[in-house]
């Protein structure tokens, strides 16, 4: 099976693949194909004129084009092994690489057609992908500034917010609630030009759900843990931050953890250089829990301690390669992009997570995150 020869059929509004392949925004599903040194898109007539000038390093072929060479009028998926087999046949191109979430039911069609098509394997279609270019590297920090917008922007109303009746924070005389913190941060998302969804704005005994987005009233001294990671609407890359705050005075348990959590974050950014496995990261700041005195484990039907990966690539997609987790094989190199996201659970006290993203360079981590850490707020 060549290398030379890809095809991807999807849109690049969700399809990390066809993103990085065009470059550019398409909300329906459209052909790509690359082959003999030469990128192809097979484009609907209402995108021709925007992909050949978006998308200037692609020979764009109109869909309408191919469908009269077919004598057929038929659009959408089911129209597309036809137009895949007419762009083959032209070529002199009788199989491809496909990447692994190609469409099922096209494969077989485009077999019965006697196109061949054959998953490339690997985490990425496109190998480069895993290692970002300065250029990527500005767009990934762009999308990070609008986290930090977002998060500017939320805890600067837990900061202003009043303490109403049974601790509950007041904002403008209405309760502070996951939800509203939540439209509070993403539509100052929006005004930076990117957008956000499944923020997450948990307090109280919701923080130790890493993955509760929050719901109902918050309350004073109780630890908020904001997890915001927008995807530019230009570019397609995403950012991700995250804080964890207390509006008031934080319990001593609160305050120790915490303190742990930043000292296991900065040990991860110390690990954090070219030649390092993923797992190994991730090791070394669960036994430095431990040795704090922060065991992980079920303890009353619920998992507490540090049950989740340090880390993950961040790129087009918002989890990608490498991870840092204990069941990573990655080793990292220069060029890659991770977040180190440590944090501590424990529903008897509260949940901790602080969340940057790492450049990895061949001279350590350089940190991309600006955004301060301040607990009480």
């Amino acid at each position: 099976m060549s290398a030379d020869n890809f095809l991807i059929v999807a849109d690049s509004e969700h399809d990390a693949n066809m993103r990085y392949a065009v470059g550019m925004s398409v909300p329906d599903p459209f052909v790509y194909l690359f082959a003999k040194d030469q990128a192809y898109v097979v484009a609907s007539d209402l995108e021709v004129d925007r992909v050949r000038r978006c998308a200037r390093h692609c020979r764009v072929v109109p869909l309408s084009q191919c469908q009269r060479k077919l004598g057929r009028w038929r659009g959408g998926n089911d129209g597309f092994a036809p137009v895949i087999r007419l762009m083959a046949k032209e070529l002199g191109v009788k199989k491809f690489l496909v990447p692994a979430n190609f469409p099922h039911g096209l494969a077989r069609e485009l077999r019965r057609l006697k196109v061949r098509v054959k998953v490339r394997p690997g985490a990425f279609f496109f190998p480069e992908r895993e290692f970002k270019t300065p250029a990527e590297v500005k767009k990934i920090s762009a999308a990070l500034m609008m986290a930090e917008v977002g998060m500017a922007e939320g805890i600067q109303a837990i900061r202003t917010s009043k303490v109403g009746p049974g601790g509950q924070l007041l904002y403008h005389g209405v309760p502070l609630t996951s939800e509203k913190l939540q439209a509070i941060i993403q539509i100052a998302i929006i005004q930076a030009g990117g957008t956000a969804n499944q923020t997450i704005a948990a307090g109280g005994g919701q923080t130790c759900d890493p993955h509760e987005v929050g719901h109902g009233p918050l309350h004073v001294n109780q630890p908020v843990i904001l997890d915001i990671f927008p995807r530019s609407q230009k570019t397609g890359y995403y950012g991700d931050i995250t804080r964890t705050v207390v509006k008031g005075r934080a319990s001593e348990a609160v305050r120790k953890l915490y303190d742990t959590v930043c000292h296991g974050q900065q040990l991860g950014f110390e690990l954090v250089r070219a030649g390092t496995k993923g797992a190994r990261v991730h090791a070394a700041i669960q036994e430095f829990f431990e040795q704090e005195g922060y065991p992980t484990g079920r303890h009353n039907g619920r998992m507490q301690g540090f049950f989740h990966g340090t880390g993950h690539g961040l790129g087009l997609e918002i989890h990608e390669s490498p991870r840092l987790s204990a069941a990573s094989d990655a080793v990292l190199q220069p060029g890659h992009v991770v977040t180190v996201e440590p944090g501590l659970y424990y529903p008897s006290v509260g949940g901790v997570r602080l969340e940057d993203v790492a450049l990895v360079t061949d001279n350590g981590a350089r940190n991309l995150t600006k955004f301060e850490k301040v607990l009480e707020v």
